[in-house]
Parts: C-alpha cells; structure tokens; sequence
C-alpha cells in the first residue's frame, strides 16, 4: 500500500496543470484567458505551499512518517506551479518585453514580492536532493527555513495583487500563518 502513495500523490499534484493544458487547448479559459491561467498557476502555487507546509504538523500529530516522505515532492511542485505562473506573466501577458518587466519588479510590490519569493525557491529547488542533503549537513535545515518566508511573500503577493477581493487572499494569509504557529516547539519554549 505505501509503495503506491508517492506516486498517487505525484499523480494527484499533476491534475491542475491538465486541467489548465485542457483549458487552453479548448478554449475554455472564458472572456481573460490570461488572467484566468496567472490566477489559477498562482492558486495552486499557494495550495502546494499550504500542503508543503502542513506535512510536519501532520507527523507531529498522527506519527505517521510517510507525511515528510512526500514533502520534497510537494515543494517541487510549489516550484513548478510557481514558475508556471512567472512564465504565463513573463512569456504570454508581456511577451518577453524586459523594460516593462523589470519597470514592473521595480514599481509595483506586489510583483516585486511575488519575484522574491521565486527567487528565493531557486536555492531550495537545487538544494532538494538526497546527496545535497548530505553535502549541507545542518546548513541544509537552515537554508530550506527559506520556505517560511516564501509562504509570506506568497501570500503577501495575492493580497497585494487583490484590489477589491480580499476574503480568499486572506484566507490563505491565515492558512499559512495557522501552519507556521504549528511549527513551533511550544514545550521547548516553556520548558526553558
């Protein structure tokens, strides 16, 4: 049964990206299809962060290891949506235009922390194999804390971006926020 969970999983992660494929090879992104691929790349972005960083709680309160065991997978996938959504922004919205881009990064922060934050998965994403695990030694913990302040700046960037609807942006700001409060050592805070 547990030799057929990672690739369920890695199954699972894949169905929004064929649902976007579907979408745009048969015109059914509605009246913005731009807008509606940005947002829905972004989207999910934000869930497989949320699901990334719900897997250390989950073994912490079911003692299940399997929980962590997929998490690499999951942060994969975080880049992945994350790069598919700079690459809609990037390639399609502005078609390689790099003054309007970097005026973009510079100007408008909701843009400048969205690229942050995938810059700063870069170091995680070639740092996120077994071997690097190895070379890093206890640098490697530090470095992947990274995904914390990517979870903000994640969030962040989609209330930002939110002129007028912040109820779901919000939403995922508390999501993530709830998630890093459960990474905390209480007892080793109050047993000091």
């Amino acid at each position: 049964m547990r030799s057929y969970f990672k690739p369920s999983v890695f199954v699972l992660s894949t169905i929004p990206f064929f649902l976007i494929t579907y979408k745009i090879f048969f015109n059914k992104l509605g009246p913005e299809p731009v807008k509606e691929i940005t947002h829905f790349t972004g989207e999910w972005t934000l869930i497989f962060i949320c699901l990334t960083l719900s897997m250390s709680p989950l073994k912490r309160f079911t003692n299940f290891i399997f929980w962590v065991k997929i998490r690499r997978m999951l942060g994969l996938f975080v880049f992945f949506y994350a790069t598919l959504h700079l690459l809609t922004y990037v390639v399609i919205d502005y078609r390689f235009d790099w003054q309007q881009i970097t005026d973009d990064v510079i100007k408008k922060k909701y843009i400048f922390i969205g690229f942050a934050a995938w810059v700063l998965l870069i170091p995680l994403v070639l740092t996120s194999s077994q071997k690097m695990i190895i070379v890093l030694k206890h640098n490697w913990k530090k470095l992947h804390k990274l995904i914390y302040v990517i979870a903000i700046f994640g969030s962040l960037h989609y209330i930002w971006l939110s002129k007028t609807i912040f109820f779901k942006p919000m939403l995922y700001f508390v999501i993530i926020t709830v998630l890093l409060i459960l990474r905390i050592n209480f007892r080793g805070i109050f047993n000091k």
